[in-house]
Parts: structure tokens; C-alpha cells; sequence
């Protein structure tokens, strides 16, 4: 073999083992940007189901407590709000809003002990509270995934890649309102 040979087959090496790094890193980014999307449609899926259950809910309380229009009335409203919410930002200002509506409709709750005893009541609200932990733990793994994905797209050298293919950082799904970080005073 010659000279020139050796340094073609260095020169083809080096530049295989380039294209080999590239692809890894691009097939990495595309993996956690699909799991972002996966996550974030596992909290889709959870949300749904919270809004199937506020319907029977409000009908249930309704029954129990009429006087009540205004907080029932704004539940509703939430409900409608997030569900034509569009994109994640506003999906999660929407959903934070549902939730305080939802945290005020079961402190009202306490003031009706025909209503606490209620078995449909208590069904939806055992529902409402599994779904709510669903939601949470959802929360958590798309927040996880963001961060994964995030991270990958800022750090070197995956960020040339990511800039080259446009990669955009994804959104964390954070309280909005400082009142949802508080827990709710339940009194009896």
C-alpha cells in the first residue's frame, strides 16, 4: 500500500465514524423529542378523563346544592376553557385554572353532609381523586422527559446538531398560580 492509500483510508475512517457520531446524535434527539410528545399525550389522555368526570360531578352536587350556581358555574366554565385550549402553554394555564375551580367545588362539598355521604358522590369523587393522582404522576414523567430532551439540545455537542435541525426546547408543565401551590384548608 502507498502513502496515499493509508491516508484515504484514514481520511474515509475518520469521516465514517463522523457520520456514524452525527446520525447517533440526531436519532438521540428525535427519540427524547418523541418521548416529550409521548408524555405530554399521556397527560392528554388523564385530562380527558378529568373532564368526562366534571359533567357527573356538578350534576351530582347540583342536586344537593343549587344555591350554589356561581362555583358550580365556574367549574364549568374551567372545564370548557381547557378542553378548547390550544397548545401546551395555554393547556396549562386552562388546566390550573380547572384545578382551583375544582379545589374550590370540594371545599363546598363540606358544608353538605347529605352530599359527603351520597355513594354516587362518593364515587365520583374517588374517580376525580385517582385521576388527579394519574394526572400528577404524568405531570412528573413529562416534566422528567422535558428536562432529558432539554438538557440534550443545550449540551455539546448534540446542540450543533440540534441547531442544524432545528430542534426548539420544550415546555415544562409548572404551576401558573402561586394559590395552587397551597394546599386547600379543608375544616370540619
Amino acid at each position: 500500500m502507498s502513502g496515499g492509500t493509508i491516508v484515504l483510508l484514514v481520511v474515509l475512517g475518520i469521516v465514517l465514524i463522523l457520520v456514524i457520531w452525527f446520525v447517533a446524535i440526531y436519532n438521540g434527539l428525535v427519540r427524547l423529542k418523541n418521548q416529550v410528545k409521548n408524555a405530554w399525550s399521556q397527560i392528554d389522555v388523564q385530562l380527558k378523563r378529568r373532564h368526562d368526570l366534571i359533567p357527573n360531578l356538578v350534576e351530582t352536587v347540583k342536586g344537593y346544592a343549587s344555591h350554589e350556581k356561581e362555583t358550580l358555574e365556574r367549574v364549568v366554565q374551567a372545564r370548557s376553557r381547557a378542553m378548547g385550549a390550544k397548545g401546551i402553554d395555554e393547556r396549562i394555564q386552562a388546566e390550573g385554572e380547572l384545578g382551583q375551580a375544582l379545589g374550590r367545588l370540594m371545599l363546598l362539598v363540606e358544608s353538605y353532609p347529605d352530599l359527603k355521604a351520597n355513594q354516587n358522590f362518593l364515587a365520583l369523587q374517588e374517580e376525580l381523586t385517582s385521576t388527579e393522582n394519574k394526572i400528577s404522576f404524568a405531570r412528573q414523567f413529562y416534566n422528567d422527559s422535558v428536562m432529558t430532551y432539554n438538557n440534550k439540545i443545550q449540551m455539546f455537542p448534540s446542540n450543533v446538531v440540534a441547531g442544524m435541525f432545528n430542534f426548539k426546547e420544550a415546555t415544562f408543565f409548572k404551576v401558573e398560580n402561586e394559590a395552587e401551590r397551597e394546599a386547600p384548608q379543608v375544616k370540619f
